[in-house]
């Protein structure tokens, strides 16, 4: 039997450090979420995102006029934004690095997938940096209505399913200018039932879509508009939804709050994210019986998501179902530079070539490239996506290759098995270690095994 601090690294952390104490009980556990909702000194928030993207919109004009030296002002205005952006993803091995239990950053993921967004040009990475920072970090410990208002009306959330595109039929907007009134786009509508809230299966129908979808019409981001609401765009008059009525003569970001708010408190959707958590955190089938612990806490409590974490630092699930879950490609990543000994000042000072060929481009092959998910579902649970092929060449070749880049000195393989497993070493694994032909081999044999690979 492992020890608790042990057990709860392995599957709701990153796994083990030589620098690292580990909370011993689920109180402290779940207590230790508090520290990822703190804000960074350097996180991209929504403020410095709008003056970088006007910056960017005077210097293009400015490159359409001729302006002399705009081409190469444009330039390097690009480079500081993929310069930013890649230092918001370093930031999160970082903290994920340094997270002694590690359940906070490993919510921070969950809940950041779970609303997922993807960057298409340099703006929209950092929006996606931006929604972590101001939708998911602050209410990993709050009400699930509070993530969940948050994140749907986050200018990431907003332009990767294309809502500024959606316009009332009826909307002040639309009666002054009929000839471009645009229509309804029902993305953001969509999702926000099938996948944030009640979940595909529940007890919703195409005009509840279509309702709510109306509803949103005044949600939109422009950089140099303030807010995210415009009530010109909005549709007038009541919407019905689920049953229930919302909104008037005028359309408020209040009428949405409202409907927000009655669907995060729902059955379906404390049955829909009980599961969805008990799948990622202990097994792609889970004991049902976790789920409806899970359920009924969310329902007892109103979606505090607290008590969720610290019903799920409880579960005696995670040691029955050890090992069922295959680590993603940024977990194995993550628990690999723990393992050698990196904290978070070392992963913050790797030098631009060591990030990309040791981090970002290994998590890509391996299935995962950073923010860019195939959809709006996010990434995938089941262990058989990331044992493909690819994916198990990819994590063999970083064991083999990557340890002394990064650290340059490697250590003893033996003192590194049990700084990787504790005493959840198998028998295997335990023999052949000691008996590799270099401590390289040795080091590799522990990084590329099943013991590792899984929690």
């Amino acid at each position: 039997m492992l020890p608790y601090d042990h057990l709860a690294a392995f599957r709701l952390g990153y796994g083990l450090s030589p620098h690292l104490t580990l909370p011993a009980d689920p109180q402290a556990v779940a207590g230790s979420v508090t520290a990822a909702t703190r804000p960074g000194p350097d996180d991209v928030t929504m403020d410095r995102l709008r003056a970088w993207q006007m910056e960017g919109q005077e210097l293009n004009r400015d490159r359409r006029e001729k302006v002399p030296d705009a081409d190469e002002a444009f330039r390097t205005h690009r480079q500081e934004m993929n310069h930013i952006f890649r230092g918001a993803v370093v930031e999160r091995f970082a903290r994920a690095v340094d997270d002694a239990p590690g359940f906070g950053e490993r919510l921070v993921w969950f809940w950041a997938d779970h609303f997922t967004v993807a960057g298409r040009n340099h703006y929209t990475n950092l929006m996606t940096e931006a929604l972590v920072s101001e939708a998911i970090r602050p209410h990993l410990t709050g009400r699930f209505a509070q993530m969940l208002f948050a994140a749907e009306t986050h200018p990431a959330m907003l332009t990767y399913l294309d809502q500024s595109r959606s316009i009332g039929p009826n909307s002040i907007q639309a009666r002054r200018n009929p000839d471009k009134a645009g229509g309804l786009n029902e993305n953001l509508a969509r999702e926000m039932i099938e996948l944030h809230s009640l979940g595909a299966g529940a007890d919703y129908d195409q005009q509840d879509i279509e309702q709510l979808a109306e509803l949103l019409t005044g949600l939109a981001y422009y950089p140099r508009q303030p807010g995210v609401f415009q009530r010109r765009r909005a549709e007038p008059g009541a919407e019905t939804v689920l049953g229930t009525s919302y909104g008037g003569r005028k359309g408020t970001l209040d009428d949405i709050r409202a409907v927000i708010d009655d669907l995060a408190v729902h059955p379906a959707t404390a049955a829909h994210l009980a599961r969805k958590m008990a799948v990622h955190f202990v097994a792609d089938d889970p004991p049902q019986a976790l789920v409806d612990r899970l359920t009924d806490v969310f329902m007892d409590t109103g979606g505090d998501l607290g008590a969720m974490n610290l019903t799920l630092a409880e579960a005696p699930e995670l040691e029955t179902h050890f090992r069922a879950k295959m680590r993603q490609p940024f977990e194995f990543l993550v628990a690999g530079l723990r393992s050698l000994g990196l904290d978070g000042a070392q992963v913050r000072d790797l030098r631009p070539r060591i990030v990309n060929t040791r981090l970002l481009q290994p998590m890509a092959i391996m299935g995962q490239p950073w923010a860019s998910p195939q959809g709006p579902d996010g990434w995938p649970e089941a262990a058989e996506v990331w044992a493909s092929p690819q994916g198990l060449a990819m994590r063999i070749n970083w064991a083999l290759a990557a340890p002394v880049d990064l650290v340059g000195r490697l250590p003893d393989a033996r003192r590194f098995l049990q700084t990787c497993l504790g005493d959840s070493a198998s028998e295997t694994l335990a023999w052949a270690v000691p008996r590799a032909e270099s401590q390289s081999d040795g080091v590799a044999l522990v990084l590329a095994s099943a013991d590792f690979n899984r929690r």
